[in-house]
């Protein structure tokens, strides 16, 4: 989508959408106020008197993010404040004017984080090499060091249901480990708690109510990195299975929020090596009541 510095679409703008696309939109929005509701209750993301840092790229998922925390926060029944932060990175062609023009009319409170990362990004990762964990890292210092200097209780990122099976997708078949990005976090220092609203939200409809509400998108690949090969194919599979087989990416999603770490095989979860001393044994030594007949029909058979 062009850049551009359109204000926020408020509901009164949907009346010059046709009739079904006003209804869609209306469906659409409804949809997605209620995941993200349902998602901060289930993880406790928000509580009584947070101060809410909502991290701002200019992409559609974190414009998305900001645009509904905003919606239920008049609805909510716990008081929060939001603040919108963006970190600039002085990368070659962003448009340094749109965040600052877009949130100003929004009237909620914003900074801009300018730091040059771009740069240190080049002069340390070699040429024809993925930028992005370097440069993830470098955001996350920063962000977390706003936060801490600001008194953010909660530091709310744009990922959605897509980017966590995505991620769990690649620590499987890539990492070796069971495990995605929870909708809830405590940093590795303890000092900060970040939280994921839109964790239970199809990036698909995230992405048509971003159209719907003509956000000033700016693009996400300024700094000239090569696309993640592992994570697209990540997602160019998830979308073949959703298209093929509806309902099995809530299903993967369900079962992210449903494990029996006695059905899996990780001693540290779940104490494999001690199961003898739970074992209920009748006065003779034989475990008590033990049933066997399923087993000698089988060898009756």
């Amino acid at each position: 989508m062009p850049v551009s510095c359109s204000n926020v679409m408020t509901d009164s703008d949907t009346l010059t959408l046709s009739e079904k696309k006003r209804y869609d939109y209306n469906k659409l929005r409804k949809r997605l106020r209620r995941l993200v509701g349902e998602a901060i209750a289930d993880y406790g993301m928000i509580q009584e008197g947070d101060k809410i840092m909502v991290c701002l790229s200019g992409g559609k998922d974190s414009y998305t993010l900001l645009d509904i925390l905003m919606s239920l926060r008049g609805h909510a029944p716990v008081h929060f404040d939001l603040v919108a932060v963006n970190l600039d990175q002085k990368q070659p062609g962003f448009p340094e004017h749109v965040l600052p023009a877009y949130l100003s009319g929004l009237g909620v409170p914003y900074h801009i984080i300018e730091k040059d990362t771009y740069s240190i990004v080049k002069r340390v990762v070699p040429e024809g090499k993925t930028t992005c964990g370097l440069c993830s890292r470098l955001r996350r210092g920063l962000l977390y060091g706003y936060a801490a200097q600001n008194g953010i209780t909660k530091i709310a990122l744009g990922h959605h249901r897509d980017d966590i099976l995505e991620t769990f997708f690649l620590n499987l078949f890539f990492g070796g480990t069971l495990k995605a990005m929870p909708p809830k976090l405590l940093s590795d220092d303890k000092r900060h708690i970040v939280i994921r609203p839109l964790a239970y939200c199809r990036e698909k409809e995230i992405s048509k109510y971003a159209t719907v509400r003509e956000f000033p998108i700016i693009p996400c690949n300024l700094c000239g990195s090569q696309q993640n090969l592992q994570r697209q194919a990540m997602k160019e599979m998830l979308k073949v299975w959703d298209r093929q087989h509806p309902g099995r990416l809530e299903n993967i999603l369900g079962a992210l929020r449903n494990v029996a770490p006695s059905q899996l095989a990780d001693g540290v979860l779940h104490d494999f090596r001690g199961l003898e001393a739970h074992r209920v044994l009748d006065p003779a030594g034989f475990v008590e009541n033990l049933d066997t007949s399923c087993g000698l029909e089988i060898l009756q058979m």
